[in-house]
Parts: structure tokens; sequence; C-alpha cells
């Protein structure tokens, strides 16, 4: 039987097969709280010719507007690739609790250096006010990653 994570973590995981299908990067974020879904989102940032429709973000965006604040404080956001330093950004100010991944680049392949949302939490004093669960189907969240780039034509 999968657990929460797994089984949200599978959610995002839809989402980001959508997004790949819609011709966007194929990352899918899903935001819970009290064990249901508040927010679904999936990268948009191609279609809308928005820069800033991460997975991440929008779903943060649809959280809003559902919960009518802007506080997201107690809720978990899960997500299929590690958030880029934006959406890192915008999760902290969001107030989330906890961020649940399930890949993230390989050392020396992300365009952010050896970032990581652990180590921006850190440097950003906010490492004790979010919790980071990683691990979680990673080889799922990959296969879904790496099927959308080959069939796009483009490397990790």
């Amino acid at each position: 039987m999968p657990t929460d994570h797994e089984r949200f973590i599978q959610m995002a995981i839809e989402e980001a097969e959508k997004g790949g299908a819609e011709g966007n990067s194929a990352v899918g974020s899903i935001i819970v709280e009290g064990g249901t879904v508040i927010g679904v989102g999936r990268n948009t940032a191609l279609a809308t010719k928005d820069p800033t429709a991460h997975a991440e973000t929008v779903a943060l965006r649809e959280t809003a507007v559902a919960l009518g604040r802007s506080d997201f404080s107690g809720c978990a956001l899960y997500t299929t690739f590690q958030p880029c330093t934006m959406c890192s950004g915008a999760i902290m100010v969001s107030g989330i609790s906890t961020v649940v991944m399930g890949a993230r680049p390989n050392s020396g392949e992300s365009p952010y250096g050896d970032f990581s949302v652990e180590n921006l939490f850190q440097v950003s004093g906010w490492e004790s006010k979010i919790e980071v669960v990683t691990g979680i189907l990673v080889e799922e969240c990959w296969k879904v990653r790496l099927d959308w780039a080959e069939k796009n034509g483009l490397n990790r």
C-alpha cells in the first residue's frame, strides 16, 4: 500500500505528464492540507508565455484562491522535481511547512549550479521552518522528465 507521500507524488506525476503533453516542461506539484488536496499545478510556462508559471507557483496560486489566504502554514507541497530558486522563494514566503520531492538534478546538471532547496532554506534562515522530504518515487519522477526530454529532443 502506498504511503501518503507516494500517493501525492503520484498525483504530481500525473500533472507532470499533462504538462509535458501540453508542450511544457514535465513538472507537477500538489499542495495538501490535512490530507486534502488544495492546489494542483503543472508547468505552463511555455504555453502561457509566463516564465513564472512553474508547477509550484501554479499550485500556490490555486491554493491561495481555494483557501482565501496567502499563509499556507501547515500545508505540504509535493513536487516531481526539485523546485528552482524562484519557486523555493515563493515556497518560503507562502509559509509552506513541508516540501516533498521526487527527483532532483544530478550534480553538475542543474542550470543553477549546485543549488539545492535545503541550501537555499538554510542560507535564508528557513531551514527550521520547512521540512524537506526527498527520495519519494525518484525513478518514476525521473522517467516522466526523461521521457519528456527525449520526446522534445532535449538532454536532461
